[in-house]
């Protein structure tokens, strides 16, 4: 099987490669950008940062004589980029007619084929090896006039890791295969540098792509009942397979850290990468359509895919925009003769036109005591609500907003006070609960 295969599945692998990398305001200086690589990091072993060093995979394989297995494996390699003033010391940021120049970190896509015959297998695990030198390269910044006003300088530490593939035969008669595939990450880094140091070893956002030229993959999410007991045996940490390429198809597997449905696929409307789902296409696309020049400046200096994004943004007409709004699907299928739906005039709270409502300082009663941002509560989830938050029964919180929605009933936003890694409030994103769900905090 030849590598335009695996390519087949290259937009949905490459969403999954560049999901969250880079956050609206696409800035640098925007608090949720203060904080990356959030899917599937394999640090290396030892590095301390509570993180893993491998993942693994299995699934069930139905191979026929002489099948041969072709495997990709792409992620993120951290490349580290400083700004040098024009004697050559670096600088924190580097103005050029206008146009800032600053230090930051940029991701360089990194892949590895190989192709495996079952054969081979049958004689133990092969192991695929990982390796990529440590790099250093120079930029030039000119000016209008073309003189030299400085340089960027771009770093990458080396990587070292391995993919190990075996198969075995689990209990049954059906002649089906367990296909295992571990990636691991062999860098070493010192266990003093915290996350940040590792990040320059780690493997970020590291998936598969599978393909069988000879067979077919049993689906994982959705097994026929013959299968469902292997399939349920399957040992899946830190990714997760289901069928890619188009419906029906069982040759091409995707395996990722975040957990996708058989045959996912991007939607047909989506016309931009914006690295943060492509449900929030439109909003995402109108308020960045909306940034201000300074901002666009600063996001087009962040990053070179932020000034892609920018300029496929700028580049749009009023259809494109309009086509992101919405579409109706009947069957799977959007029938060019459903129209897309109206764009409401305004959202459904604005402050200039509502000035009676104001997350940061509207009070709730809890009980009889009026919580706002800053009050202390306990959590006290209701029973048959969010299974995740039942985890967090009798933990303390601190409120951060209280919203009201168009239904009038109320949501308290709240910070857990007991997690010193709760990325989701360093992101500026909290869990919400009703306030019957709260309880006053004791003094």
């Amino acid at each position: 099987m030849s590598a335009p295969d695996l390519d087949d599945v290259a937009g949905i692998a490459d969403a999954v490669l560049f999901e969250g990398y880079l956050l609206y305001p696409y800035r640098a200086s925007a608090r949720k950008n203060a904080l990356r690589w959030q899917f599937g990091v394999l640090l290396p072993a030892g590095a301390g940062a509570g993180e893993p060093s491998a993942s693994r995979t299995e699934c069930l394989v139905e191979p026929r004589p002489g099948a041969r297995l072709s495997l990709r494996l792409r992620f993120l390699h951290r490349q580290r980029r400083t700004v040098l003033d024009p004697a050559g010391v670096p600088c924190e940021r580097l103005d050029v007619d206008g146009a800032p120049h600053f230090g930051w970190d940029e991701g360089v896509p990194r892949q590895v084929d190989a192709e495996i015959g079952f054969d081979e297998l049958a004689g133990g695990p092969v192991t695929v090896a990982v390796a990529v030198p440590a790099a250093r390269s120079g930029t030039p910044i000119h000016d209008g006039a073309g003189t030299v006003r400085g340089a960027y300088v771009r770093e990458t530490d080396p990587l070292v890791g391995r993919v190990v593939v075996g198969v075995d035969a689990p209990p049954g008669p059906y002649g089906a295969m367990r296909l295992r595939l571990d990636v691991v990450n062999d860098a070493w880094v010192a266990g003093d540098g915290g996350r940040e140091r590792a990040l320059d070893r780690a493997f970020i956002a590291a998936h598969t792509v599978l393909a069988l030229d000879r067979g077919t993959f049993v689906s994982s999410t959705d097994p026929p009942e013959w299968a469902a007991p292997a399939v349920a045996a399957c040992v899946n940490e830190h990714s997760w397979p289901v069928l890619a390429g188009p419906p029906g198809c069982t040759s091409l597997l995707l395996a990722t850290p975040i957990i996708l449905a058989d045959h996912p696929q991007l939607a047909r409307e989506s016309p931009t990468d914006l690295f943060d789902g492509t449900e929030n296409d439109e909003i995402l696309t109108l308020r960045t359509a909306a940034l201000t020049d300074a901002e666009k400046r600063e996001a087009r200096a962040t990053d070179p895919r932020a000034a892609d994004l920018l300029d496929a943004i700028e580049a749009m007409g009023p259809a494109m925009v309009e086509r992101l709004h919405g579409v109706i699907r009947r069957d799977g299928r959007a029938p060019d003769d459903i129209p897309t739906l109206a764009v409401p005039d305004a959202p459904w709270w604005d402050p200039g036109a509502d000035a009676s409502v104001d997350p940061a300082s509207d009070a709730v009663l809890v009980g009889d005591v009026e919580v706002r941002a800053g009050s202390t509560v306990v959590l006290w989830p209701r029973a048959g609500g969010d299974a995740q938050d039942l985890f967090l029964r009798g933990r303390r919180g601190t409120v951060q907003a209280v919203l009201h929605d168009v239904d009038g009933l109320v949501h308290v936003a709240v910070s857990l006070d007991d997690d010193p890694t709760d990325l989701q409030t360093a992101h500026g994103r909290f869990r919400y609960f009703a306030p019957d769900e709260l309880a006053v905090a004791p003094s």
